[in-house]
């Protein structure tokens, strides 16, 4: 089950990303928006990061249109590693290195092609634990 979020800017990206799960027979739950209307990228931020954070999901992907101020809303949970990604190398090294749960993308500054090839990248990619490990431990803040 993947959590899956956006903003008004990321709401279309949002659409296409989760007919492509769809169709790859891929779960998620969608926490919102629901339209391009004009809304607050945290009332979705917040309670997409709370169901990775809890366990209820493994992974979420949000989105909003520079993927900063989304991104920046789902850090404020201890238990997520947000990564916002525009390549594909960007969020394979977000997985690597950092374990990232949340894939971060910034819609306006992507096309849907470049988007389908990051998510694929994300979770394609497995963390490599190791060294990276006492890092990802000190990044809660306690």
């Amino acid at each position: 089950m993947i959590a899956i979020c956006s903003d008004h800017a990321g709401f279309e990206l949002k659409s296409i990303i989760e007919g492509y799960l769809e169709a790859d027979n891929k779960e998620y739950k969608d926490f919102g928006t629901y339209s391009a209307d004009s809304c607050d990228y945290p009332d979705f931020a917040h309670p997409c990061a709370h169901a990775v954070e809890t366990g209820e999901c493994p992974f979420g992907i949000a989105m909003c249109g520079s993927g900063n101020g989304i991104a920046m809303t789902l850090n404020k949970h201890q238990g997520i590693r947000a990564a916002l990604c525009w390549t594909p190398e960007l969020a394979r090294l977000a997985r690597q290195h950092n374990d990232a749960n949340i894939l971060v993308l910034p819609a306006r500054f992507i096309n849907p092609v470049e988007a389908l090839a990051i998510v694929d990248a994300f979770f394609e990619t497995p963390f490599e634990g190791g060294r990276h490990i006492p890092r990802i431990n000190k990044i809660p803040v306690k």
